[in-house]
């Protein structure tokens, strides 16, 4: 994890990323945002870059290939794994089902997309706080 590093954003809803990137600019990080339309980019841009990211929040629908699909590609990714990038879902999929198997790929959290713009707002800022106050391995190497 590069508490520094870009958010990684998979997200296939135009609105979506268009809220979630007002969100971004209003909370005023240091960290910038990068958004994917699909999980092939987002996996794509992740091998490719040197820029170890800070954390990535994925829907689960989407096309090409679901979020479930990419977290299982950077968790047994070797050069990804050792990189300690926190997965985050979020995502409007909220079955019991949809909740349990995110965990199953240990996945470090999973959120259900509020409905309105102050949740969402309370909801990123709250995960980043978080993140920004953990420590990961890749921290001591």
């Amino acid at each position: 994890m590069n508490k520094n590093g870009p958010v990684v954003v998979i997200e296939d809803d135009d609105d979506d990323q268009y809220m979630l990137g007002k969100i971004f600019k209003k909370l005023n990080y240091d960290n910038s945002v990068v958004f994917f339309k699909d999980g092939n980019a987002a996996l794509d841009y992740l091998n490719k870059t040197d820029v170890i990211p800070f954390l990535i929040l994925s829907d689960i629908n989407m096309p090409k290939i679901n979020g479930f699909e990419v977290r299982s590609k950077v968790h047994t990714n070797e050069m990804l794994h050792i990189k300690c990038i926190p997965y985050l879902f979020f995502t409007t999929s909220s079955s019991k089902q949809a909740v349990i198997d995110p965990y199953a790929l240990s996945v470090q959290g999973f959120f259900i997309k509020p409905n309105s713009f102050e949740k969402l707002e309370s909801t990123i800022r709250k995960i980043m706080e978080y993140w920004h106050e953990c420590i990961a391995p890749s921290e001591y190497s």
